[in-house]
């Protein structure tokens, strides 16, 4: 028996796929890209941002004083010592106002002030000057009658009034209770500020008295009668 096949024919109405594209190999970006000119732009306008706060940090300053010459400790604060600077608020620093600059001038310095210092109220003695109640005495003292490069102005000091030359000094009993031996005078003293010395060794250190003993330590003082003893000084001074 012949077998039967049976064939179809293709159907016309059926929707045809669209052909693909050929690919290229190149994968398409998505979003938006950035050019270099708007980078450059953008970095440009963040540099301006960040050097507008400079300015305006910098912009808040204030007028202090500073030093401008060399200013040895125990000596006076001239108007010439000093210069007004524009200066960034630091809440750190704590420099004179100018506005404060009068009050400054005659102030003895407590350190050694050196020029572009700023000034601060800890570089400057608590006494600016004699009270109305003290005397300065200048004392020249040779070699041997001052402590060598231990005074600085503040010190305590006994100055010692020596007897004259020839003078009878009741020497001729020994011991500390024995007829006859004396105590020598003294004359309690500041130091306000120590010369340098000569050629000799000698200089002249500035002494604050009480005024019931200036008198006395100028008389010593001009008979080379003087001796200076420094008391010990106090705990961190």
């Amino acid at each position: 028996m012949d077998s039967t096949q049976t064939s179809f024919a293709p159907r016309h109405d059926a929707q045809r796929q669209p052909d693909l594209p050929v690919s290229t190999g190149t994968k398409k970006r998505s979003g938006r890209s950035w050019s270099v000119p708007v980078l450059l732009v953008l970095v440009t306008l963040l540099g301006a941002l960040g050097g507008a706060v400079v300015v305006a940090r910098a912009g808040d300053r204030v007028d202090v004083l500073a030093v401008t010459r060399n200013v040895p400790v125990g000596q006076k604060v001239t108007a010439q010592d000093m210069k007004v600077v524009s200066f960034a608020d630091d809440p750190g620093l704590s420099p004179i106002p100018a506005g404060q600059r009068a009050s400054v001038v005659g102030r003895l310095a407590a350190v050694d002030l050196h020029p572009g210092e700023l000034l601060t109220r800890s570089q400057l003695s608590a006494r600016g000057g004699l009270g109305d109640t003290e005397q300065v005495v200048g004392v020249e003292l040779k070699r041997g009658f001052v402590p060598r490069d231990e005074l600085r102005p503040g010190d305590k000091v006994a100055a010692v009034v020596l007897p004259a030359q020839g003078a009878d000094t009741g020497s001729g009993s020994t011991g500390s209770g024995a007829a006859g031996s004396s105590v020598p005078e003294t004359v309690k003293a500041t130091v306000k500020s120590v010369g340098t010395p000569d050629s000799t060794g000698a200089l002249v250190v500035n002494l604050v008295v009480a005024p019931a003993d200036g008198p006395l330590l100028a008389t010593k003082a001009a008979a080379k009668q003087v001796a200076l003893v420094r008391q010990p000084r106090q705990s961190g001074s």
